[in-house]
């Protein structure tokens, strides 16, 4: 019979000893700037992950990328098994641009850890390594798959084949993307971008006013359309970020741009909303219109495996000393991938947190250890 006060126990006390190793991690992974759109900053950060996989006795494997950094995927534990592994989800990519250390270095201030990409999310990354530490330590040796993506924040355009391959052949997947609040995610809205280009005809608005086919004015008649897309009881969101167009104030515009945001909470939206976007026509006869595309994530939608998965992670946090709620978000990560494949997934495993993608993103020191705790008991017990 499992023993699980000591169990966890031993867990927690193997994780508070490692409280040092992941803060010194986590500020060598912090401070090598890993931007989406810079491979050999990122490809630095993946060496650097890779040399620290390797002091635990980690495999790893390159998927050399021309335009992105490469993809990183480690083994661990028993190279032969009947278990299947345990997928370990997360990247190295971050949003910040290089020199922003300058302006935002690596500080320790009121409980907390500052510094780009800290939260979103070098301190999963770490907490991960730890976890896996923890395993040997104890002698706890099962099958994990850590793969770390250069390209999450971007979409994940060359690193997402690989994600799914690797799912399909392993238990279950936990994502190291930051928690919510104090919440691991059992759903996330899948992401679409929509691209409206409207062509018109250019004149002179005073001599050849009538000559003149807008295309702002036909751009702004479909964005009034776009709009009314929105179902919140649905959980569909549409939102026209970024428009552009026009030249000068005294020429009809010729062209029109528009960038759009769109978030489903279910799989059968996705081709709901595309017929929508697909049955767009100029108002005006004279004005061309293409559209570009598409839903890009699924929705990672509340399943029973990861329900299951949740209330394994619940049971487990409760007897580390802590509460483990649950949560759904509106932001995508490629726990969306796993989870539209059938595999069970968790996500929001990694660092408690605020500020992503923000000047003041930072993580609560206080959490590092339970939720490091957490991941290793995870890893012991599926």
């Amino acid at each position: 019979m499992r023993d699980a006060n000591n169990e966890t126990k031993a867990l927690l006390d193997a994780a508070a000893a490692q409280s040092a190793w992941i803060e010194a991690t986590l500020r060598r992974l912090v401070e090598v700037e890993s931007p989406s759109d810079g491979k050999p900053a990122v490809d630095a950060a993946v060496r650097l992950a890779a040399s620290l996989a390797a002091a635990l006795g980690g495999r790893a494997k390159l998927h050399k990328q021309k335009h992105f950094g490469d993809v990183l995927e480690l083994r661990f534990g028993p190279a032969r098994s009947r278990r299947k592994p345990i997928l370990l989800l997360g990247h190295l990519d971050t949003v910040w641009p290089l020199g922003t250390l300058k302006k935002m270095p690596w500080r320790k201030h009121n409980g907390r850890i500052y510094g780009p990409g800290v939260l979103d999310m070098k301190a999963g990354v770490a907490m991960a390594l730890a976890a896996l530490r923890i395993l040997q330590q104890l002698d706890l040796a099962r099958p994990v798959t850590l793969l770390l993506n250069p390209d999450e924040e971007v979409g994940s355009p060359v690193s997402r084949p690989i994600t799914e391959r690797l799912a399909l052949a392993s238990a279950a997947v936990l994502v190291l993307e930051p928690a919510q609040g104090l919440a691991c995610k059992t759903a996330r809205k899948g992401v679409g971008d929509y691209h409206l280009h409207v062509t018109g005809i250019a004149s002179h608005s005073g001599v050849d006013f009538e000559r003149g086919h807008s295309a702002i004015l036909e751009l702004a008649r479909l964005l009034e359309k776009v709009a009314a897309f929105t179902d919140l009881p649905r959980g569909l969101t549409v939102n026209p970020g970024v428009i552009s167009g026009g030249t000068r104030s005294n020429v009809i515009a010729e062209h029109a741009h528009a960038d759009i945001d769109v978030r489903i909470a279910k799989a059968s939206d996705a081709a709901r909303v595309d017929k929508l976007f697909r049955s767009f026509r100029p108002s005006d006869p004279a004005c061309k219109l293409e559209i570009t595309g598409g839903i890009n994530r699924p929705p990672m939608e509340r399943k029973p495996g990861t329900v299951a998965l949740y209330k394994q992670a619940r049971k487990l946090a409760a007897e580390i000393g802590f509460t483990l709620d649950e949560a759904a978000t509106g932001g995508g990560s490629d726990g969306n991938f796993t989870a539209a494949l059938g595999v069970p997934t968790l996500d929001g495993l990694g660092a408690v947190g605020e500020g992503a993608h923000a000047a003041h993103e930072s993580i609560v020191i206080e959490h590092l250890v339970p939720r490091t705790a957490l991941l290793a008991a995870l890893l012991a017990t599926i």
